[in-house]
């Protein structure tokens, strides 16, 4: 058996009571980073587990080992570093050979950041498109540009790192659009949570003035 275990995204309180069984009663847990996934283990007071790293460096013959012991009937946990797995992770490729190998798999839903920030944007979220990451380089610009036509509600991630970069970049790119409207979310769940509702016109203001710590979610309203 496979179980699919979100996890929270900062506020330790946001944790299931299933997920929690769940992580006491598996053989084994799939984690990006052992160190984050430990930490979360003892602040449960979960007695220590098996943890397996499998992130996007990871060698694929580790699925490989990963499917043989759900074939011996392991009962194997794959959780990310935050959220739900599969979302901006690799657990995707595990899920999917899992599938393909037709081995049991159960979901525990939870925290996205991502679905957490489209909820508190105030934005039309009956039709959205999710983007993950931008593309770093090639197909930068023209993904940018192609935002003016898009007519749903826009959500993705951005690093501390390139925050202000790219709220400058889509101030310029959407500058025929002035009133268009752009949501802000950063370290959501957390102690210094924070939203912000503003314009195209207002961004390159915020882009200067946000606090460039911790997480952040970018929710661009459609057209």
């Amino acid at each position: 058996m496979l179980s699919i275990v979100s996890t929270p995204i900062g506020n330790l309180g946001d944790i299931t009571l299933r997920a929690v069984e769940t992580l006491k009663t598996c053989d084994a847990i799939v984690c990006e980073d052992t160190r984050v996934t430990g930490q979360l283990l003892k602040l449960l007071n979960i007695p220590r587990k098996e943890l397996i790293s499998c992130h996007g460096y990871s060698n694929p013959r580790k699925v490989d080992d990963l499917i043989r012991r759900l074939d011996e009937g392991r009962h194997l946990v794959l959780v990310s570093d935050a959220g739900t797995p599969g979302i901006s992770d690799p657990g995707y490729a595990l899920v999917s050979r899992a599938r393909s190998e037709k081995i049991p798999i159960e979901v525990l839903p939870g925290p996205a950041a991502f679905l957490a920030a489209l909820s508190a944007s105030g934005l039309p979220i009956n039709r959205f498109v999710y983007l993950g990451f931008l593309p770093l380089k090639k197909g930068r610009q023209t993904l940018l540009r192609s935002l003016k036509e898009e007519e749903r509600t826009i959500v993705f991630y951005e690093s501390v790192h390139r925050i202000e970069r790219t709220l400058t970049e889509i101030a310029d790119a959407l500058k025929e659009q002035p009133e268009r409207n752009i949501v802000v979310a950063r370290e959501l769940t957390k102690m210094h949570e924070e939203v912000i509702t503003t314009t195209i016109a207002g961004l390159s203001e915020i882009a200067k003035s946000i606090t460039k710590k911790g997480e952040f979610v970018l929710i661009i309203g459609a057209q």
